[in-house]
């Protein structure tokens, strides 16, 4: 029996009477998109199977990181500026990239040992370490380290920009001045600093964001500007420990491509607290 509303064979076109199906002289989605150009920017160096998924992994990391910029900067203009529910809806939403990167190194981890040595000669020293979208966003929340200014000299343009991003204060120090700002106590050092340097904890400091926390209605806001920067370091520390977990699984502990110790070089940097202050205040409450 054939249903009289039946599409003919081999016809399988949903229709909508609404649908703009001729786009010849229109931008259509792929035009709007660049899709041309983004899925022909992969290019396989080796002829195994499976580097396709290693430079598809990276790439698509390097697009969400684009997006966390572009967020993390107007959420530290935002804090700079008093003006915290959008920058409570930015940091939220970095801190929903950083659980899609989390959640990037499952699918890298299906990669087995053999599968990326058949790809490792062809990679050169080309490594991770030396993203500079990565390296601004670790300058932006704090990790500041002058060294890693150096894997970007080759290239002034890019050195630029991650020299700018070493050199300006980070979301942290702007979250500090803004407290000083409504009245509560926070050093002076931690105020107007040399900002290039690496943020030190600091007992006064723990103590500002403890008038905060033991009195939320008073400062709900500042409150909950802390809680945001919890969220996001809570986000970044499972996406460090994921990044080891699945470089361990895959290399062992042979040293990374660029040069640095692999599991080893992974495993100091989750010991690095970026707002040390708001982690050692829960003990005290």
């Amino acid at each position: 029996m054939t249903c009289p509303h039946a599409a003919p064979r081999g016809e399988h076109i949903v229709r909508d009477e609404g649908a703009q199906l001729d786009f010849s002289g229109d931008m259509s989605y792929g035009d709007y998109l660049q899709l041309d150009r983004i899925l022909n920017a992969q290019k396989p160096l080796s002829p195994d199977h499976n580097e396709l998924l290693f430079i598809v992994q990276h790439q698509t990391s390097e697009l969400w990181m684009k997006l966390m910029l572009h967020e993390l900067g107007a959420a530290v203009g935002a804090v700079a500026r008093d003006q915290l529910q959008p920058a409570f809806k930015m940091l939220a939403r970095v801190s929903k990239i950083m659980e899609q990167l989390v959640h990037a190194w499952d699918v890298l981890a299906t990669m087995t040992p053999p599968e990326y040595s058949a790809i490792r000669p062809y990679l050169g020293h080309s490594s991770g370490f030396q993203s500079w979208q990565y390296r601004c966003i670790e300058f932006s929340l704090g990790n500041k380290n002058a060294a890693m200014l150096q894997p970007h000299a080759h290239r002034p343009d890019l050195l630029a920009t991650v020299e700018a991003a070493w050199r300006a204060p980070g979301l942290y120090d702007e979250a500090l001045r803004l407290l000083a700002r409504r009245g509560i106590a926070v050093p002076a050092s931690h105020l107007e600093r040399d900002w290039t340097q690496p943020y030190t904890p600091d007992a006064a400091v723990e103590q500002a964001w403890l008038t905060v926390y033991r009195d939320p209605q008073r400062h709900w806001d500042l409150y909950q500007l802390g809680e945001e920067l919890t969220d996001l370091e809570d986000a970044f520390r499972l996406w460090r420990f994921r990044h080891l977990t699945t470089v361990e699984r895959v290399i062992g502990f042979k040293r990374g491509t660029g040069g640095t110790g692999g599991v080893s070089y992974l495993r100091r940097m989750l010991d690095t607290e970026l707002f040390p202050e708001l982690w050692a205040l829960r003990t005290q409450l």
